[in-house]
């Protein structure tokens, strides 16, 4: 079996394959290095820096080339193709060096100046519907994966702050999960019967759509990996090792499309809340506690 390739020569591979985009472009055109390069007003040398994938491209350098090739319909795609080539792949022991607090903190900006979020998730509850026992489960199997600085208790407030935008108007959420989200425990059973519960009232949320796919359901795409969608500008894809950010156009309306493929699949509602508390019910109850699940569940609902 190949080896799975590392985040950083995935990166490489990346930027050969916009080096190789420009190659082509110019060999499309009929145009020599050096015929190219002085359309570009720049030096055979960098003609060949460029094609060769010694130099990364600046939106200035896809700009002139596309011009010179005539390929100006393309410039938008090349240079995110670029953008992601170079900012693709984000490893996650690299984001967590300054702390879990950081991370949860990079994503404010984001967050604020985007209008619609899509999320996809196949085996957690999404970030901005997390509840704070299962938030602090979460964080601390991630401080420990990563060996992270141990900044938990300032990471899950943070955390817990930067999800107050699902409140915040101009902001739209539509969200996908997976049944078996409801059933992958994360803390103890008080910490999931909060989660669980939270997410019996999130899908009425005036913001807010929650769509549960049933192990049920005749599928027509399968399981994918968990992905945030920003407007239609930016995809996000959650790996073990790396963030993944994709923004090239092409490549953004396949997640686009997905997203609407396992969004049709989800139920809604009095379904999907059904589905919650099937999953409620099957918590383990302290016997010293004789009050109903479901009930407990409801009443801490943030």
């Amino acid at each position: 079996m190949a080896a799975t390739p590392s985040p950083s020569s995935s990166a490489q591979a990346a930027r050969q394959r916009v080096a190789r985009r420009l190659r082509d472009l110019r060999a499309e055109a009929g145009l020599t290095g050096t015929e190219l390069a002085v359309l570009c007003g720049w030096t055979h040398p960098k003609t060949s820096r460029l094609e060769n994938g010694r130099t990364p491209p600046s939106p200035d350098d896809i700009r002139r080339w596309c011009r010179a090739c005539g390929a100006e319909d393309q410039v938008e795609d090349v240079i995110a193709q670029s953008r992601d080539a170079e900012s693709a792949y984000m490893e996650w022991r690299r984001q967590l060096r300054p702390g879990l607090k950081r991370l949860q903190d990079s994503y404010v900006d984001l967050y604020r100046r985007t209008g619609l979020f899509r999320i996809y998730s196949p085996t957690l509850v999404p970030g901005l519907l997390q509840t704070e026992g299962y938030v602090r489960a979460l964080l601390a199997g991630v401080a420990e994966l990563y060996d992270a600085t141990n900044d938990l208790d300032q990471a899950v407030v943070s955390r817990l702050e930067r999800s107050k935008v699902i409140g915040e108007a101009g902001h739209r959420f539509v969200m996908v999960i997976e049944e078996n989200v409801l059933h992958h425990r994360l803390g103890d059973a008080d910490a999931m019967a909060a989660q669980l519960g939270y997410l019996l009232t999130a899908g009425a949320l005036p913001s807010v759509s929650l769509g549960i796919i049933p192990h049920t359901v005749q599928r027509t795409l399968w399981p994918q990996e968990l992905f945030h969608v920003y407007d239609d500008e930016l995809v996000s894809v959650e790996l073990l090792s790396a963030r993944v950010r994709v923004t090239q156009p092409s490549e953004v309306a396949l997640y686009l499309k997905a997203f609407e493929q396992l969004r049709s699949m989800a139920v809604y509602g009095a379904a999907a809340r059904a589905l919650i508390r099937r999953a409620i019910e099957t918590l383990d109850q302290p016997e010293q506690e004789g009050e109903d699940v479901a009930e407990r569940a409801a009443g801490r609902v943030r």
